[in-house]
């Protein structure tokens, strides 16, 4: 249990310093809307699940009544509260107004009664599946001791996971009032939920055999009905992994789902949907949208200058100018800007070699880090004080010309002039 505690605090630490960082990085580019959605009230929130990075958002920072998109929290915190999921609970009798009220609010159900002793994934199964209310509150329960405790758990997390409108007042979502958060901080809760395998696990199928309980003979089997999920639907994506549903008459319809293809993830959240029709076709535009609108593109080759540095001692070129060592790729959409950051000298002296490396330069695409490159010269840049050998050949030859010409003229010249100066004293003579 000591473990499992400091296991959460130190998950929440690094979670918490996460928001932090990307409170200081980048601002990346949202684009427009590609659809019409059916009102104008609807949220929306798309974002890549691998970088975390947002795609289109409309009215995704209004905080909105979210139904049964509240089990999603209500999951996670059974997940991370390292309790065994093979372990068995036995339904209190603390909850027996619960029930009542979920059996008047006509919620959906997996059938529990008072005093009946249910394994855990049974639970976290019928949760997620088919939204099963009474599940949610019989796990919140047995989270949190007590249903208050356990909804004081669900705020303190998503606050922990940087949602700034969320508020939860219920573990399932039944009751609207107070059960509020906007699109942007569903999708956080739901990219926590991700990064969870038994989750993904669990959300991610259609069917499932609940155990034999002492109020259950036999074992029964509960199926999924959402028509992003259901193979014989019309709204069916193979690259849908899993979708959280959920409706109140305040909520509208409501949506969560993550979608997968080729190696790239990516996440959704529709809230205020006025129709399941509605709802489900516009998680089919939207997830056919970003898998068409980004892929891998080129962003640096080696024939292009990438920068210059300036150069000194070669009177013939002021600056190096540098190429990419390797070709750079990256992941993103047409419109995305390439920029980059470099780590190189202020300046470098001739003479500078041929694919001489000076440095490296951090690629950018729309402000996310794709990947560093060695930044190399095409060409030699030559110091004005350098000379080959044979050129210093050359060089001391004529010097040697020169000074053997100067030598004989000053002979020449010297002899004359004496010779002058001998017949002057032979005339002075005489």
């Amino acid at each position: 249990m000591l473990h499992n505690t400091f296991c959460r605090r130190l998950a929440a630490l690094v979670l918490t310093l996460a928001v932090a960082v990307s409170a200081v990085l980048p601002v990346f580019a949202v684009y427009p809307m590609p659809i019409q959605t059916a009102t104008e009230t609807e949220a929306v929130y798309l974002f890549n699940a691998d970088t975390g990075k947002t795609l289109l958002t409309q009215n995704a920072d209004q905080p909105r009544y979210v139904a049964s998109l509240t089990k999603m929290m209500t999951a996670l915190l059974l997940l991370e509260s390292g309790k065994d999921l093979n372990g068995e609970v036995t339904v209190p009798t603390d909850l027996t107004q619960e029930f009542k009220d979920i059996q008047n609010a006509n919620g959906t159900t997996m059938g529990l009664r008072i005093g009946e002793t249910v394994r855990r994934i049974d639970l976290l199964n019928a949760l997620l599946i088919t939204s099963a209310n009474d599940a949610a509150s019989v796990i919140a329960w047995d989270v949190g001791g007590s249903l208050n405790a356990f909804i004081q758990q669900m705020n303190a997390r998503a606050a922990e996971l940087g949602c700034t409108s969320a508020t939860f007042t219920c573990a399932h979502g039944l009751y609207d009032y107070g059960n509020v958060a906007s699109a942007e901080d569903m999708a956080k809760i739901a990219a926590a939920c991700a990064a969870n395998e038994t989750f993904a696990q669990v959300a991610g199928s259609t069917t499932y055999t609940l155990g034999q309980t002492n109020f259950h003979s036999e074992q029964r089997t509960i199926s999924s009905s959402n028509p992003l999920m259901d193979a014989s639907g019309a709204y069916y994506k193979d690259s849908v992994k899993w979708v959280k549903g959920g409706f109140t008459t305040l909520a509208g319809r409501c949506a969560v789902a993550l979608a997968q293809k080729d190696g790239h993830t990516y996440g959704l959240v529709i809230l205020g949907s006025d129709s399941n029709e509605h709802l489900y076709s516009e998680c089919d535009e939207l997830f056919d949208w970003a898998f068409a609108s980004f892929a891998d593109r080129p962003l640096v080759d080696t024939q292009t200058v990438v920068t210059t540095v300036d150069l000194t001692k070669c009177r013939t070129h002021p600056e190096v100018e540098l190429y990419a060592a390797a070709p750079v790729s990256g992941y993103g959409h047409a419109d995305d800007k390439v920029s980059y950051s470099f780590d190189l000298p202020e300046s470098v002296s001739a003479t500078v070699k041929n694919g001489q490396k000076l440095g490296t330069a951090t690629v950018y695409l729309d402000g996310c880090e794709v990947g560093q490159v060695d930044l190399v010269t095409h060409q030699e840049y030559v110091s004005d004080f350098r000379t080959d050998s044979r050129s210093t050949l050359l060089l001391l030859t004529a010097l040697a010309v020169i000074l053997l010409v100067l030598s004989v003229v000053t002979l020449a010249c010297g002899g004359g002039s004496l010779n002058l100066n001998r017949r002057r004293r032979m005339k002075r003579r005489r």
